[in-house]
C-alpha cells in the first residue's frame, strides 16, 4: 500500500479505538507508519481523512446488512419479510461491542465543532440511502434515481439514524427488527383504512 491507503487504514483503526475527538494526527501517523506531512498532502486535513475513514468503515458494513444471504435472499424485494430481514441484519451490527455506530452519535453531537467532518458526512447521506434501497427493494444501486434516493433513501437513513441513537443510548430497550416491522404493518393498515 502507499501512504494514502496506509493513512486511511490507520485512521480507521484510530476511529474504532479512540473516536473522532480524541484521535490526533500523531495517532494516525503512528498507527499508519507514515508522516504528518502526508496527511495534508493526501487528504488536506486530519478531519477530512477521518471523515473518509468513517465513510469507508460504514461502506464496509454493506455485507453485514445482507447477512447470510449475500444478495440471494429468498424474501421478496419490497415485502415486509425483506424489511424485517434487512433491519434484523442492521440491528445485529449495532449489538456488536465497539460498534462503529457510536461514532455516528459522536459526529451528531459534535457536528458544530467538526464542520469539515459534518459537511463530508452530510454529502454522503444521499449515497447511504441509495445503498439501502436495493437491499430492501431489490434492483441495483446504480439504477436508483436521485429522486428515489431523496425520498425513500432519506426515509431509510432517518430510520437508521434513529436506530443508531436508540442503540447507543439504551441498547436494552432499543427496537428490534420485528418491532420495527410491526410498526410498519400498523402504518400500512392505517393508510389502507383512510
Amino acid at each position: 500500500m502507499g501512504h494514502r491507503e496506509d493513512l486511511l487504514e490507520g485512521a480507521k483503526r484510530c476511529l474504532l479505538a479512540k473516536g473522532f475527538a480524541r484521535t490526533t494526527a500523531r495517532d494516525i501517523v503512528k498507527e499508519s507508519g507514515t508522516n504528518l506531512a502526508s496527511i495534508g498532502y493526501h487528504y488536506g486535513s486530519k478531519d477530512a481523512l477521518l471523515a473518509q475513514a468513517y465513510v469507508a468503515l460504514v461502506e464496509g458494513m454493506g455485507d453485514a446488512f445482507e447477512g447470510d444471504t449475500a444478495g440471494d435472499s429468498a424474501t421478496p424485494p419490497g415485502s415486509l419479510e425483506r424489511f424485517e430481514e434487512v433491519w434484523s441484519n442492521i440491528v445485529d451490527t449495532m449489538r456488536e461491542p465497539g460498534s462503529i455506530w457510536r461514532l455516528s452519535m459522536e459526529v451528531v453531537t459534535m457536528g458544530d465543532q467538526m464542520p469539515e467532518v459534518r459537511d463530508h458526512l452530510a454529502a454522503a447521506q444521499r449515497e447511504a440511502g441509495r445503498g439501502l434501497i436495493p437491499l430492501l427493494m431489490g434492483g441495483r444501486e446504480e439504477d436508483v434515481t436521485d429522486e428515489t434516493a431523496d425520498t425513500l433513501g432519506v426515509f431509510y437513513v432517518t430510520l437508521m439514524t434513529g436506530l443508531i441513537a436508540q442503540w447507543s443510548f439504551d441498547p436494552k430497550s432499543a427496537p428490534t427488527a420485528d418491532r420495527l416491522t410491526e410498526g410498519l404493518r400498523q402504518i400500512i393498515a392505517a393508510a389502507r383504512r383512510s
